[in-house]
């Protein structure tokens, strides 16, 4: 148990990292798009779509750009593979790690395991989004009004477990 809490607390700013990213590209879809169509039926949906898929390329740049620091290539959490030093220290190498791979999405192609890193961005956006979409979901029904400065807190601190807690269980296991 001290070894699975250990590897919680060493991982945990590195998923947080990438959480506050995802997060932020969301915020930014769904604001252009309600800026565009306005808050209708259209801009609510449209900014809900655009919001995820920005997010989905978000993570999926930042794996691909961080993908090379990585000698083994673990197809479930590419994007947790080197321990992290603190959360500023971690939210600059995660956007070191977007711009890399902003650089490198021309030659994904060339790339040997291209599709373990798609899978790696699929398993990233389905688990930590959809945790943190639901949580920040569930802070807004309950309480409506306060909602704003619970629900952000809350929702990147359960999307950010929701990656680490199967790869420290795995590592605390000894497993690959």
């Amino acid at each position: 148990m001290k070894k699975f809490g250990g590897n919680i607390k060493r991982l945990y700013f590195q998923a947080l990292g990438i959480e506050i990213l995802c997060i932020a590209f969301a915020e930014l879809g769904q604001n252009s798009s309600f800026s565009l169509f306005g808050y209708g039926e259209v801009g609510i949906i449209s900014g809900y779509v655009l919001g995820y898929a920005l997010a989905g390329f978000a993570t999926f740049v930042t794996i691909l750009g961080r993908y090379d620091r990585n000698t083994q290539s673990d197809a479930c959490c590419a994007v947790l593979k080197y321990e992290s030093d603190g959360l500023v220290i971690t939210l600059k190498m995660t956007l070191q790690n977007f711009a890399n791979g902003i650089k490198k999405i021309t030659k994904l192609g060339n790339q040997p395991d291209w599709k373990k890193i798609v899978k790696s961005s699929i398993y990233v956006l389905i688990t930590a989004e959809s945790v943190c979409i639901l949580i920040a979901m569930t802070v807004d029904l309950i309480f409506y009004r306060y909602s704003m400065l619970l629900s952000i807190p809350l929702s990147l601190a359960a999307g950010a477990l929701a990656i680490v807690i199967p790869v420290a269980y795995r590592r605390s296991k000894g497993m690959n």
